[in-house]
């Protein structure tokens, strides 16, 4: 069982940065592949990106790619979304999740792959 808490979000203008992070309980942390997703109100959970258990491998959405970065650290179990470039399209709701994979590279940008899923933390970007 994997327990997943995201935190790091928060109130910031258009232009700003935010770097929201994903801690994981358990000891196998590098065998999971990791994603975040994000939720604005009133609709769909959408994908955002997805890192490899080693870290090596990594896959954005178009929405994000060149603003936001995926990274992890294994080491201290925990996950990293960096964002940089904020627009007002970007306020939802930021989940984590995971799922463990064979295959050491594996990345998924469904959500019906990741088996484990944190709280969410909010994220506000004001024009």
């Amino acid at each position: 069982q994997v327990q997943l808490v995201e935190s790091g979000g928060g109130l910031v203008q258009a232009g700003g940065s935010l770097r929201l992070s994903c801690a994981t309980s358990g000891r196998t942390f590098s065998t999971y592949s990791m994603g975040w997703f994000r939720q604005a109100p009133g609709k769909e959970r959408e994908f955002v990106a997805t890192i490899s258990g080693t870290g090596g491998r990594t896959y954005y959405s178009d929405s994000v790619k060149g603003r936001f970065t995926i990274s992890r650290d294994n080491a201290k179990n925990t996950g990293y979304l960096q964002m940089n470039s904020l627009k007002p399209e970007d306020t939802a709701v930021y989940y984590c999740a995971a799922y463990r994979s064979l295959l050491t590279e594996s990345t998924s940008s469904s959500s019906n792959n990741y088996l484990y899923w944190g709280q969410g933390t909010q994220v506000t970007v004001s024009a």
